[in-house]
């Protein structure tokens, strides 16, 4: 078993929350003394509101994608677009807007950017027209089975394989994984959905149909406390959470090295809490939020 020394995290809203990460990335290249120096920022993903080829969730970002590729530029942080859709049909591939989302950032230039994608039909496009993007196998295609997660990872067209959160504690699997397989394997660590969800693939599709534009029913989610939301707290009792302590005592010895962290539809304060939980050390997790966005001036109510 290889142990690695480093976490690379994969953080939502390359669009929904350009703003915090335009504060966020001075302070973490500025400040390194703020963060734990086993981790290192591995993308930004996210996709911009009302794109054919989104899914997973629905886009709210409204920044300029020139804008968001240029600060990714810049800080030499690897951009991907999030085009998961599971429904896309041939006469979507011609879609303006995403095609022209992924020129662009396949002409980027500098660190190479990647496409998250469910489904094939869009992976062969993709992989034709622009060969300089990596691809991700998405989460949505929620893989519970090892076997088809093994499957999975041993195919070539993909970099890293996103497994459905349930796998996230099957240690006797994941140890007997050759290291090639564990370093394609990106972990969803805060996921809040309930570890007893037989809908999710369906919740996924719906998402993709209204992307698609169709229309249809919203998803209704069956689990016994979904009226509360999404709550920090709630997933941390998941039982496929994972904590900074479980990748720093657990995987990275393991010899994982790629987590995700799901929240591109939540609000940017509670993306703040996950970037504090799993990026900054205890000790200085008011200084990073006093330099994002507290001052003695600030009342809540």
């Amino acid at each position: 078993m290889a142990a690695v020394n480093t976490a690379y995290f994969h953080l939502p809203g390359l669009f929904e929350f350009y703003e915090l990460y335009r504060v966020f990335l001075p302070l973490f290249r500025e400040h390194r003394e703020y963060f734990y120096d086993w981790c290192e920022i591995g993308s930004i993903y996210g996709a911009p509101a009302d794109c054919l080829w989104g899914g997973g969730r629905a886009g709210f970002g409204e920044a300029s994608p020139r804008d968001v590729l240029a600060l990714m530029q810049e800080y030499g942080i690897s951009a991907r677009l999030t085009f998961s859709n599971s429904l896309l049909r041939e006469e979507h591939l011609s879609d303006r807007k995403c095609n022209a989302l992924c020129r662009l950032f396949a002409e980027g230039g500098g660190v190479q950017n990647g496409v998250i994608v469910h489904s094939d039909l869009l992976l062969e496009y993709l992989a034709q027209r622009w060969p300089g993007l990596y691809f991700v196998s998405s989460t949505t295609k929620v893989l519970t089975d090892f076997r088809e997660l093994k499957s999975e990872l041993d195919r070539a067209d993909f970099r890293y394989v996103v497994p459905d959160f349930r796998l996230n504690r099957q240690f006797d699997a994941l140890s007997a994984l050759t290291q090639a397989q564990k370093d394609k394997i990106e972990f969803l660590c805060n996921e809040c959905c309930w570890f007893g969800c037989t809908d999710r693939k369906r919740c996924y599709e719906t998402v993709s149909r209204m992307n698609l534009g169709e229309d249809c029913p919203e998803h209704r989610c069956a689990a016994p406390d979904a009226d509360g939301g999404y709550r920090f707290s709630k997933a941390m009792k998941n039982p496929g959470f994972i904590g900074v302590r479980d990748i720093e005592d657990i995987y990275l010895p393991m010899g994982f090295s790629q987590f995700k962290i799901e929240g591109r539809s939540l609000g940017s304060a509670l993306v703040l809490e996950f970037l504090l939980h799993y990026m900054a050390r205890p000790e200085y997790q008011l200084n990073v939020r006093e330099e994002i966005y507290l001052d003695n001036t600030l009342d809540l109510f």
